[in-house]
């Protein structure tokens, strides 16, 4: 049997949409416990968060939303209503015997229901405890609720994405899938690894991640934030284009466009050469990138003139012969249908208690020894009283009188 990386680590997932969700699936991916915590008769809210819909061989639906499926794999799912004092008690129990929590509500209301980090990490010192929310813990913004794009637009990236000033389209644009949600799951989950390691190498003691949104947006920049606060110049908008490269950008080619990525001026002699226009090379405003940046809009229709002979096909195929970056401008089925996608075997099938089966992207990494598992997302409450009974040692009666009370 395969070890798996992070077998014996308990994760109690008090999460719902994207970010800590996504955080959680992946520790699971790595073969944590993920126990997630819904409530009850309603769970998650992309659970029925739009469509579309989980649909079995016969084509029926069966109530799984696409969004709930792509955030929620390898865990197991149980109803507490945490508004309820036998409720919390339950959360009490569960945090004392886990390694890790992760929790998304709004400042201060699991403090308010006793369940604050200083309260589980006082009964549980080796429990790491990380709060995700909008804006931290602290500062003016705290208390403010907050979605992807607010933070796409707060945090500066709207302001580098989309088309330039004075051409169709432009202005600012958000990145059309919720990065920002992304991104903080992804460094959630590093700092929970860190967290850990920690810990079983030095202290013993597990410790309180503050994760923001915002935060990790601003830090998201990156070395746009570097060049302004060197050279006091504000990053633009630059589309398709780049602002250090040419031609490193989108270019039309007959039926359609390609991406095209000249990195040096060696590769734009390959490039010339190819598209039968080694003439350019000898022209004292392209021979350099230097020159080509500033005679951009002269060189741009020259290229796209003699891409135009041919159709993306032929030129990626030519210009990956002749080293030179270039690819075709997929959408998502010819993305996951591309021959070295699916020798890659990203898209998967797995058993699902409902659909009988269901396609699901993997995990992206792999290990040489300890591979990532793929478990299909949970049923509402599915694992309730197993978990109560086994890991807490309730008994059939008491999980009966409190699902009676709709505590689970």
């Amino acid at each position: 049997m395969t070890t798996r990386m992070l077998e014996g680590i308990r994760v109690l997932d008090i999460t719902r949409i994207l970010a800590g969700p996504l955080a959680c699936q992946t520790l699971g991916d790595y073969g944590a416990e993920v126990i997630k915590v819904e409530r009850p008769g309603a769970g998650d809210d992309t659970r029925t968060m739009g469509g579309p819909y989980l649909r079995n061989a016969a084509g029926k639906e069966v109530g799984e939303s696409t969004t709930f499926l792509g955030f929620n794999r390898n865990k197991r799912s149980i109803t507490v209503d945490l508004a309820r004092t036998e409720g919390q008690a339950l959360i009490r129990e569960l945090a004392a015997k886990s390694d890790v929590l992760v929790e998304n509500y709004k400042l201060g209301t699991l403090t308010r229901y006793g369940l604050g980090q200083e309260e589980l990490r006082r009964a549980n010192p080796r429990l790491i405890y990380c709060s995700v929310t909008g804006f931290g813990q602290d500062g003016p913004y705290a208390r403010r609720a907050g979605y992807d794009p607010i933070f796409q637009a707060m945090g500066g990236l709207m302001s580098v994405t989309g088309e330039r000033d004075g051409r169709p389209g432009g202005g600012p644009m958000r990145v059309g899938l919720p990065i920002v949600d992304l991104m903080t799951g992804m460094h959630v989950v590093s700092a929970i690894l860190a967290a850990l390691y920690h810990r079983d190498r030095s202290t013993g003691v597990g410790q309180y991640i503050d994760a923001a949104l915002l935060d990790v947006e601003i830090a998201m920049l990156a070395h746009l934030n570097l060049s302004y606060l060197v050279s006091g110049k504000v990053p633009q908008r630059w589309g398709n284009d780049n602002p250090t490269l040419v031609p490193y950008q989108v270019l039309k080619c007959q039926g359609g466009q390609i991406m095209v990525s000249v990195g040096n001026d060696y590769q734009w002699g390959k490039f010339c050469t190819v598209l039968g226009v080694p003439e350019l090379t000898r022209d004292a405003r392209f021979a350099t990138n230097a020159g080509r940046l500033q005679h951009r809009d002269a060189l741009v229709p020259l290229l796209e003139a003699a891409l135009a002979r041919e159709d993306a096909a032929h030129w990626s195929a030519a210009l990956e012969d002749a080293g030179v970056g270039c690819g075709p401008i997929n959408d998502v089925p010819a993305a996951l249908a591309d021959p070295h996608v699916r020798h890659r075997a990203m898209q998967i099938d797995v058993p699902h208690p409902l659909a009988g089966t269901m396609p699901m992207i993997r995990h992206p990494m792999r290990f040489s020894a300890t591979p990532p598992q793929h478990c299909a997302p949970p049923l509402l409450g599915a694992d309730t009283r197993e978990v109560l009974m086994k890991l807490l040692g309730k008994t059939a009666a008491e999980c009966d009188a409190l699902a009676k009370e709709g505590v689970i």
